[in-house]
């Protein structure tokens, strides 16, 4: 399975996927001080997620959204690449 960019083409509503995200720093666990490159995330892509309103991230052009477990959620502009999952063995 290849990774698709964002650019290319976006997954559809309400799918979970595999998502890169280049700048996806994480704190290290006892260590908040200390941060760790985490690219990788299982994210939900939300077509429309503020709807009529204006995104809250003064960088986002879309209204469209990543959405995460805990902490994880990511703007869109944030996703570069996505794949969907594999097949279940």
């Amino acid at each position: 399975m290849e990774w698709i960019r964002t650019i290319d083409q976006l997954p559809q509503d309400e799918q979970k996927v595999i998502a890169f995200v280049p700048e996806n720093y994480v704190p290290l666990p006892g260590k908040p001080e200390e941060v760790e490159l985490n690219p990788i995330k299982i994210l939900t892509f939300i077509k429309n997620f503020y709807g009529n309103h204006k995104p809250k991230h003064k960088n986002s052009n879309s209204n469209d959204f990543w959405s995460g477990e805990g902490l994880s959620n990511h703007f869109f502009q944030e996703v570069t690449h996505w794949m969907p999952f594999p097949e279940k063995p």
